[in-house]
This record gives C-alpha cells, sequence and structure tokens, in this order.
C-alpha cells in the first residue's frame, strides 16, 4: 500500500480513484466513527456539520473567469511524474490522470461491492477458482481500435513477465499457470483461456475475496502496448507512458509538468462521449482557497470545519457536498528502534497523546479518533472491546514505569542510560503548529522528550523515512476499497520491524473466503490484535467536503472511486 499524504487535519488531496495506482479507494457515506468516552455524541454530533448538499446562493458572485469557461472542468492536483500507464506508475497523481484514461472491466457500488463495467456480466466457478468475464460487446479503445478479450489476456499476462517490476495485485492472485510463464517455463499462461473476443476466463491456484475486483481493473490495447514486446523485456513501455491509449472518458491531450494535464473528451466512451469537452487538472503550486475563490479552479476538497464551510457558503457562487473518504490517519512507528519494540511504550505513547483535542476538537469537529485499521464507512468495522486509549497521562505513566523508563532529574525518563526521546517527522501544513504543539506538551507531562522535525516536502520526508531516520512519522492511506486494503502494511514489510505470523494468517484467512459475516469475524480478530499491539499509533478519520462551481451539474464523488465513477456527466448549466 503507497503511503498517502501527511495527515495532521490537513486537507484530502483530491481524489478521483486511485484503484489503478494503490488498488486502493475511498468512500461517500453519511456514516461516521463511534466515538468513544464521555464526550461520544457531543462529538459525533459535531464530526458531520453536513449531511447532504448545499447549492450555490448566488451565481452572480461567480468570477468572471469561471463563467467564460463553457467546455471545460478544472481541479486541482499534485504535479503528477507522467507515467500514465496503468499497473506501472507509482505515484497516486499519475494514478488520478489514469482514472480518467482508462475504465476498467468491474467498478463498485457506493458499498464498494463489485458491478458491472466494461464487463456486463461474470461467472464465478463453485468453488470460487474459475472466473468467466462477458465483455460489453463493440467497445472501442480512445482511437477508435476494437477492445476485445485478447487485450484482457495481454493485459493479464504481461503482469506476470519476469520484468515486471510494478505492485498490481493481479500478481498476488496466482493465476494457475503464471509462475511458470514468469520462469520461462511456459509460453502462455495455462490459466488464461480466451474464449471469443468478448469472453475470457481465468483460473486461480486458490480462492482470493479480492479476485473479482483486481482482476477487473484496467486493459491495456495489446496492439499498442504490445506491438513490441518481447518476454522478459519491457522497457520499451517507457517511452509509451507520456502517450496513453486509454479507453476512459478521456484522453490526454497535453501534459506540462508543473502546470497541467490536460485532457480531451473521448468520442468512443463506451458510455457516451463525455458532456464536458475537456478536463484539466491544473497542476502548479498554489493556495486552494486562492484558486477556488478566484475561479482558477472549479472543485476542491476542505477539511469540514465549521469555519470553513460558514467561508465557503459566504462566496455564494459554490456548491458544498459533505464528504466522508475510506482513510485511516495513523502515527507510523520505527519499530527496528529498540524502544519502540516494547508493546507497553507503543501503548503509552499513545495513552499520552490526547488525540481527541488534536485531530477532533482542533479541527472543529471534523474527523473522529481512530483505534484500528479500517474507515468507519466498511463493514467490517466495529468498536466492540477495541480499546479506545482515552487520553491517560497516568496510565501511560505507570505503561513506562512497567517498562523499565524512570523519570530522571529533569524529568525525561531514562533507560540504561539513555534518554526517552521520540524523534518526529511531519509536514508543514497549516495544522502542524498545533499538533507540534500539544504533541509536546503531552509528552512531556509523561517524561517523554519530543524532537520535531518538519518537512515542506511530503518526498523529502518519506526518504528520512526510508533511511530509518526516525521514531514517528505521521501519514494517512489511500482511499481504501476493501477491508484487507487497511492491514496490507502490516503484512506485506511496509512496517518495519513488524512481523506477527498471526496478522499474517488472519490476513491471509480473510482473502480465503468470499463470505461477508465470515469475513467480519476474521477482521474484528485482526482489529483487536493490532488495537492491542499497535505497531502504528492510529490516530483519526476525517471528514471532508467537497465545494465546486454552481455552474456543474451532475457532480458525485465515488465512496469509493472518487470522481472517475460519473466524471463523464459532469456538465456546465
Amino acid at each position: 500500500m503507497k503511503k498517502g499524504i501527511i495527515l495532521l487535519g490537513s486537507l484530502l488531496l483530491v481524489s478521483s480513484t486511485l484503484l489503478a495506482a494503490c488498488s486502493s479507494g475511498g468512500s461517500d457515506s453519511a456514516n461516521s466513527a463511534t466515538p468513544q468516552g464521555n464526550d461520544a455524541a457531543q462529538t459525533a454530533a459535531a464530526a458531520q456539520p453536513l449531511t447532504s448538499l448545499v447549492e450555490a446562493s448566488d451565481l452572480t458572485k461567480l468570477p468572471d473567469v469561471s463563467k467564460k469557461r463553457n467546455d471545460t472542468i478544472i481541479v486541482a492536483l499534485t504535479d503528477p511524474a507522467g507515467v500514465f500507464t496503468p499497473f506501472f506508475n507509482q505515484s497516486g497523481y499519475d494514478g488520478n490522470v489514469i482514472s480518467q484514461l482508462w475504465t476498467p472491466l468491474i467498478t463498485v457500488d457506493d458499498k464498494g461491492l463489485p458491478i458491472p463495467n466494461l464487463a456486463k456480466s461474470w461467472d464465478i466457478s463453485k468453488d470460487n477458482l474459475i472466473y468467466t468475464f462477458h465483455l460489453v460487446p463493440d467497445t472501442k479503445f480512445s482511437d477508435g481500435s476494437p477492445l476485445t478479450a485478447e487485450d484482457v489476456a495481454f493485459t493479464w499476462t504481461l503482469i506476470y513477465d519476469k520484468a515486471y517490476a510494478g505492485d498490481s495485485k493481479i500478481l498476488d492472485l496466482g493465476i494457475k499457470g503464471g509462475k511458470a510463464y514468469t520462469e520461462g517455463k511456459a509460453k502462455q499462461i495455462e490459466g488464461i483461456k480466451v474464449i471469443d473476443p468478448q469472453t475470457i476466463s481465468v483460473t486461480l491456484e486458490k480462492p482470493n475475496a479480492l479476485a473479482l475486483p483486481i482482476l477487473g481493473d484496467n486493459v491495456l490495447s495489446k496492439a499498442y502496448y504490445g506491438k513490441d514486446y518481447k518476454f522478459g523485456q519491457l522497457d520499451y513501455l517507457k517511452k509509451l507512458h507520456g502517450s496513453p491509449l486509454g479507453n476512459g472518458a478521456y484522453k490526454l491531450e497535453k501534459f506540462i509538468p508543473g502546470q497541467e494535464v490536460r485532457l480531451e473528451a473521448n468520442d468512443n466512451f463506451f458510455k457516451g462521449k463525455p458532456k464536458t469537452q475537456h478536463f484539466i487538472y491544473k497542476t502548479a503550486e498554489g493556495d486552494a482557497w486562492q484558486f477556488i475563490e478566484t475561479g482558477d479552479t472549479d472543485f476542491a476538497p476542505f477539511t469540514a470545519t465549521q469555519e470553513n464551510i460558514d467561508k465557503l457558503k459566504g462566496l455564494g457562487f459554490l456548491n458544498i457536498l459533505p464528504y466522508t473518504p475510506s482513510t485511516y490517519g495513523y502515527i507510523q512507528l520505527n519499530l527496528e528502534n529498540e524502544k519502540l519494540k516494547d508493546k507497553k511504550v507503543r501503548q503509552a505513547l499513545t495513552y499520552g497523546l490526547d488525540r481527541k483535542t488534536i485531530y477532533v476538537d482542533a479541527a472543529q469537529g471534523a474527523g473522529a479518533v481512530a483505534n484500528i485499521p479500517s474507515s468507519p464507512i466498511f463493514w467490517s468495522y466495529t468498536t466492540d472491546g477495541v480499546n479506545p486509549y482515552n487520553y491517560d497521562p497516568e496510565k501511560a505513566k505507570k505503561l513506562l514505569d512497567e517498562a523499565g523508563w524512570v523519570a530522571g532529574s529533569d524529568g525525561i525518563r531514562e533507560k540504561n542510560g539513555q534518554k526517552l526521546t521520540i524523534h518526529m517527522l511531519t509536514s508543514k501544513r497549516p495544522e502542524t503548529d498545533t499538533f507540534i504543539a500539544l504533541a509536546a506538551e503531552n509528552y512531556k507531562e509523561i517524561g517523554v522528550d519530543f524532537q520535531p522535525e518538519i518537512f515542506a516536502d511530503f518526498n523529502a520526508m518519506v526518504a528520512k523515512v526510508d533511511g530509518k531516520d526516525y521514531d514517528m512519522a505521521s501519514f494517512s492511506t489511500p482511499m481504501l476499497t476493501d477491508p484487507s486494503d487497511g492491514i496490507e502494511q502490516f503484512v506485506d514489510g511496509e512496517i518495519k520491524g513488524y512481523n506477527n505470523p498471526k496478522v499474517k494468517e488472519l490476513y491471509e484467512k480473510g482473502l480465503s473466503t468470499t463470505n461477508i459475516e465470515e469475513r467480519k469475524k476474521i477482521y474484528k480478530e485482526l482489529y483487536l490484535l493490532l488495537n492491542d499491539e499497535l505497531p502504528v499509533i492510529f490516530t483519526n478519520y476525517k471528514k471532508t467536503v467537497y465545494a465546486y462551481n454552481g455552474r456543474m451539474e451532475h457532480v458525485k464523488v465515488s465512496p469509493f472511486i472518487g470522481l472517475s465513477g460519473n466524471l463523464f456527466e459532469w456538465s456546465l448549466k
């Protein structure tokens, strides 16, 4: 699972689907987390100041630059790297672009359950090993060439090439004969069968609860991306990353790094030509408020504080849409540092951090405290038996005493001649100063020397994390599409120093069945285990609002696939 943005009450970056980039997604649910403690009711009430769309009150206030746009919608996005080929991008921002250039075989509804898309239907064998997809007939890529089962077979085969270095989860499924193909022992993958131009089947070696959405991902054109294909040689694809050929609602017109990604409507889109001719991701650096106020962008996310909502309403020309993302925030811990290997120390650092004040009260209720690796919108979410770790400095002190950390003359705890110093990495955002001040105060009270390091650049901070020169670092997940996505980082080695066989066993068990009730039981056991062990400190769930140009109609933001679900229907009145 790729890292999300730093989450200290920060803005959730505009998020069209990250399925292609991260195998993860987000949610548009009215559900909110269930806060713990005596203030639960008040916090829950404050956590969602909006429950439905608020329409623009005065379109005469619309900036002139917005009034003049009749065929273009502009959305802000952090500058992508320009790798616009599904399964090969390493950036979620590239994934945002890809999600407009491609449409997958299968999409999801507002509960995250699979529904037909490019595949009009599918059949699954009783043993959950054979999947047969029936494609919508006469579908085309954006250049007018046909999209058939041969393209699907090529896509799956390409991912099993020994030179493939991406992170597609198709590899995790274990397609029958895939390993033999990767090792060069077979010239094709035994489990992939093209039945006719609109029908393809695939056989897995073992059941997997996520097989359907994983197999139902994007499709590459065999004629375009496979023209120069030779087993074990994929470097030729690099020259195609900047000139993608997709089948989505839009096609790439121009990418100007540091300025914009310009997309134009795909006349061959299988659901019909998009209602707005041009869609632009504005990548120039700037303030989200400034861009939306001046009309330089038409759509932007903001944390759902009452202050932000009142300000957005005051502009008059914006529609305001409440949104609950499927992400969770967490503080990553360097478990390779001896002091953090002790569970009691990790629990003390959690009890000793006033997360409600930091992540809920300071955000004017625009969120809730998280205690498990799941968004409250998921069917697997539970608070039953979950330790809420309510702020309790006395309990934190007791745990540190038990762990052998004794307060020194200066109040800072020591053990074996070493002070309990925590080197914390975070990003410079409007909320950072509040977090740093409160965290420093909280940790000083329990005898922890809190040493924050603030980065202006997210990638620079990640590089320092990769170099293991830290104790704590703030992150959020990308959008999650399935409960297993929130667990993945605890079993794939991303959380260095954490290796619990029981977690891996339960993770695999949760993927081995498609029965929702069985999976609920498994994830509850996982949540309780991770809630106790705390390989990370779970921090918060976000409440967000999307503000968009009051001229825009038919706007929806999918719970799990962001903007791409119905962007082709967005229009300007």
